[in-house]
């Protein structure tokens, strides 16, 4: 009796042949193994063939994932031996595996002076190293990568084609003879740059007698380049280096002159700076860190974790207690902090509202007067992807942006999907997520789609993702919103394309990741979205389950004054409520007399959350201005005070709307006793979730950019006694809206 095992997940690229090969071998099974457009085929026979499968689930590499296994009993085909044969190729529906960043055994191998790769910046092998940012094509194989015009010299050849050797068939494998080049280029005072290149031929010194002649020479060269770069960065200059899904800029952290030039260059006066450290007890001495903390900094996927301030330095993250911290996760950058000993930022190289830049053309073009020295190598990058950013809450994950490590994202369903479905996602922090056979996969972190560069990285991920996967939708899922860009490119598709509300959306985006049916009540907070009554909803209370929701409570309305405007300046906003609030509290601000003859007919009706936290940061004395979004939200976060008692009920609910007039007039009477009011304030809106809970018999959900807020969060699940369900794996914020729109049309159209 032959078995065949058709074996789907992230499969490819992890080096898990080569754990079917070694375990086959060790249980003297007869067959093949190979990498097919659906997954990995596995035929064998012999006598220990049903011990096979449970051996190797037990015995995965690092970075495999299997999600679904398929069996079939066939005739003996009497194998000679088990063997490893080439890709096959067919429908592509096999898993992706992320960018992963660099293993202990490459970077034990990197730093051992008698190593072929001793200091070599793109050591990898199949646990760790670049797979969706050089992929152009599946099956993942060499040819199909940015690595295809690196022709592997004959010790490299060797190794990929061994396979008990853990670089078999990396496709990234490469070493100095062979591989991509540093080049370090920096700017002369004629503004020209001048370039030293890892690839030069000559001999430039010695390190130890012993070493191959050319690993030692190109190792010194990797040397000097980081010699250079650290005196450029003590010198305070502002660089940009190349890592594996675009470019960061970066300067000395602790040096507030530098990091004061580089937000005047880049025109970012407020927004946080992410910190790249050397390692965790660098990352001790600035922040406070527990241990899920810690174990999230460290894990695999070396994400940016927002953290808690030990130390505030000048300029990185101003007025808020909080850092973004994480660890090298390229041999890049591990080369780099063996010549500094301070933390730097690593900030995404683009334009506001743009993607992460790629190339150096593109970064001299648009960023050309911000930096000083730019570290770049001769790989392309393929796909573009920003690093993601999570933080802890109560020993559980909240996701902020789902990218490099995490995305793309791949999940099996109990389900045969047909039509295949594209569903496109929100105008923010958008993502897009496609539908086929019994597969669901998010792509990594888009962003906001309010420039025209934004869109055509929208657009252009979209044909990636068609021409991955050889996926051609039927069906288009998206926004409600008639403005958003995402929105407008749906309708020109000539494809049936249906629109989900934006907050039903984001409560369904949490059902899939838990596989949720039935019933919840489920609270939608965030920023703004269009309503099925056209007005801006945000701060909205369902009864909800996978085919429709039903609009239970929302906060009571108010105007919008200023439109869009009004996010970052909330002042005239927050003035025209309290005046329909207490016209007597409301003469004390300066903007009184420019509302008090406003119309309110004039502008948009809306209950969001999002703008509630403005108003009340504004109102309370925190802000003057919203410097970048959830800056309000953060600075009153910062005062959070859990030892405050605060039992005051300040809400009420009449005609379905939740009333926080009371609390609006408590903010303003206590204006200046910050820590009093963000108290107050959050927990007020922990009560609020936890009161309804009680008396409505139904498991809890919760999605939406507000719920970001670590410590709402914490508080809620602290107080309710409820189940509570809310996106940890997938991201709360409209990075999730994508998912929540594709498991609409799982349930709804298939």
């Amino acid at each position: 009796m032959r078995y065949r095992f058709l074996i789907e997940g992230i499969v490819q690229g992890v080096g898990f042949r080569p754990s079917v090969y070694k375990i086959a071998k060790k249980l003297n099974l007869k067959g093949y193994v190979l990498n097919s457009g659906e997954g990995v085929i596995v035929e064998i026979e012999g006598e220990n063939r049903d011990k096979f499968i449970d051996i190797l689930k037990n015995n995965l590499p690092p970075l495999a994932k299997i999600d679904k296994v398929t069996f079939e009993k066939l005739p003996l085909k009497n194998y000679r031996d088990f063997e490893i044969i080439h890709s096959k190729n067919s429908s592509k529906t096999t898993f992706i595996s992320p960018d992963i960043s660099i293993c202990d055994e490459c970077l034990k191998e990197m730093f051992d002076e008698k190593n072929r790769r001793y200091l070599y910046p793109f050591i990898n092998c199949t646990n760790c190293g670049p797979r969706y940012t050089i992929i152009e094509n599946i099956p993942y194989d060499r040819k199909n990568t940015s690595m295809k015009k690196f022709k592997m010299c004959e010790k490299c050849e060797k190794e990929y084609n061994n396979p008990l050797d853990r670089r078999y068939h990396a496709q990234p494998i490469s070493c100095y003879e062979c591989g991509p080049r540093l080049s370090l280029k920096w700017k002369v005072e004629n503004g020209e740059w001048e370039e030293e290149s890892g690839s030069r031929k000559e001999r430039v010194g010695s390190r130890k007698e012993g070493v191959e002649k050319r690993v030692e020479e190109r190792s010194e060269e990797v040397i000097q380049i980081f010699k250079k770069i650290t005196k450029f960065l003590k010198n305070g200059k502002i660089g940009a280096i190349k890592g594996l899904g675009g470019f960061h800029l970066v300067c000395d952290a602790t040096n507030k002159e530098a990091v004061k030039k580089l937000r005047e260059r880049k025109n970012r006066p407020y927004k946080p700076f992410a910190m790249m450290f050397k390692d965790i007890e660098q990352i001790k001495k600035y922040c406070e860190i527990n241990e899920f903390e810690e174990k999230l900094i460290l894990c695999k996927e070396k994400p940016i974790v927002v953290v808690k301030k030990k130390i505030d330095l000048k300029g990185i993250a101003d007025n808020i207690d909080r850092y973004g911290v994480f660890l090298p996760y390229t041999p890049i950058h591990y080369l780099l902090f063996e010549f500094i000993d301070f933390p730097i930022v690593a900030t995404s190289a683009n334009i506001s509202n743009e993607p992460i830049i790629r190339s150096f053309e593109e970064l001299n073009e648009k960023l050309g007067d911000v930096v000083d020295f730019v570290l770049d190598y001769d790989r392309d990058i393929v796909n573009a992807c920003d690093d993601s950013v999570i933080c802890g809450v109560d020993e559980k994950i909240l996701t902020y942006r789902l990218s490099r490590g995490y995305a793309p994202k791949s999940f099996s369903i109990d389900k045969k999907i047909k039509p295949n479905i594209l569903a496109v996602g929100a105008n923010q922090k958008n993502t897009i997520a496609l539908s086929f056979k019994d597969k669901v996969i998010l792509s990594p972190h888009i962003g906001d789609l309010l420039t025209i560069d934004a869109v055509e990285y929208f657009e252009r991920t979209i044909e990636t993702f068609k021409r991955l996967y050889s996926f051609k939708p039927d069906i288009i899922i998206g926004d409600l919103h008639p403005e958003y860009e995402s929105t407008k490119w749906a309708k020109n598709q000539n494809l049936p394309f249906y629109q989900i509300q934006h907050h039903y959306a984001h409560i369904l985006s949490a059902m899939f990741e838990f596989n949720l049916k039935g019933e919840f009540l489920a609270f939608s907070f965030d920023g703004t979205g269009y309503g099925e009554d056209k007005n801006i909803w945000g701060g909205e209370v369902f009864i909800a389950n996978e085919n429709s929701f039903k609009r239970l409570y929302h906060f009571k309305y108010f105007s919008l004054v200023g439109g869009e405007k009004a996010v970052k300046n909330p002042s005239l906003m927050a003035v025209n409520l309290l005046k329909n609030i207490d016209e007597n509290l409301a003469k004390n601000y300066k903007e009184f007399n420019l509302v008090k003859n406003l119309d309110d007919k004039n502008f948009l009706k809306t209950s969001s959350m999002g703008r509630i936290f403005d108003i009340v940061a504004y109102l309370g004395g925190y802000i003057d201005k919203n410097h970048y979004e959830g800056y309000s939200g953060m600075r009153i976060e910062s005062f959070y005070n859990e030892n405050l008692k605060t039992d005051k009920r300040l809400w009420a609910i009449e005609n379905e709307e939740i009333d926080i007039s009371e609390l609006i007039r408590f903010v303003v009477k206590n204006r200046g006793n910050l820590e009093l009011i963000a108290t107050t304030f959050l927990n007020t809106l922990a009560d609020i979730i936890i009161s309804i809970s009680k008396d409505i018999d139904l498991p809890v959900i919760l999605s939406g950019g507000v719920f970001q807020n670590k410590t709402l969060m914490k508080s809620i699940l602290n107080k309710s006694n409820k189940k509570i369900y809310f996106n940890q794996n997938t991201p709360i914020n409209d990075g999730g809206i994508s998912l929540g729109q594709i498991k609409w049309g799982i349930d709804n159209l298939i």
